[in-house]
């Protein structure tokens, strides 16, 4: 007498994550803990320079600034749909109004610390609150110059005809670390325009 084995076939078989996506998220991980270090240590230091000038004399609130960098986030999250769907010039436009609200953004901010340093004489060694100021922001201002060479390579490429639906997922992980650009200005922005003032 045989038997018969049933083998039950699993519903969904499991499938390996990226490559790109694992090794995305360990860099999200691991820059997610130096933003730790620089926000304790700004959170820290609030209120303890001997000396002026302090954040409430000379820290404006970069409002128009914050609402351009967190509507890339938007904007990059409708490029990454289009690319999707196979619509390449959509995905181009918008992929290309991400770029252009990162540049006011880093613009801004660079706008914002010629003020501070020629008009306000806060430079990063004039007093404890100058050294936390910009070592967090500049560390912010660096991770979204990394992100505009990222989108422009994409962007140039785009332009060129290089693009296609097959880059989706590429593109997906690139975004990904935008938006975590966009997510860690909101903790920066927080802790130095609300809290620190």
């Amino acid at each position: 007498m045989s038997t018969i084995a049933l083998v039950q076939e699993p519903e969904h078989a499991f499938t390996q994550p990226s490559k790109g996506r694992v090794a995305m998220f360990c860099v999200i991980i691991a820059e997610s803990a130096i933003f730790t270090i620089f926000v304790v240590a700004y959170i820290y230091n609030i209120g303890k320079s001997l000396y002026g000038p302090t954040p409430r004399q000379v820290l404006e609130i970069p409002i128009f600034n914050s609402i351009c960098l967190l509507s890339s986030s938007l904007t990059i999250w409708l490029s990454e749909h289009a690319i999707e769907r196979g619509k390449v010039k959509s995905f181009g436009l918008w992929w290309g109004l991400t770029f252009v609200l990162g540049a006011i953004f880093l613009a801004g901010t660079g706008v914002e610390w010629h003020k501070l340093i020629y008009e306000d004489g806060l430079t990063i060694s004039t007093n404890l609150f100058g050294t936390t100021f910009y070592s967090l922001v500049g560390l912010h201002a660096s991770h979204v110059i990394i992100g505009l060479i990222a989108l422009l390579t994409v962007l140039l490429f785009t332009v060129t005809g290089h693009v296609r639906q097959e880059h989706a997922e590429r593109i997906q992980i690139l975004a990904l670390y935008w938006h975590f650009v966009d997510a860690v200005w909101i903790i920066v922005f927080t802790v130095v325009y609300i809290l620190g003032r």
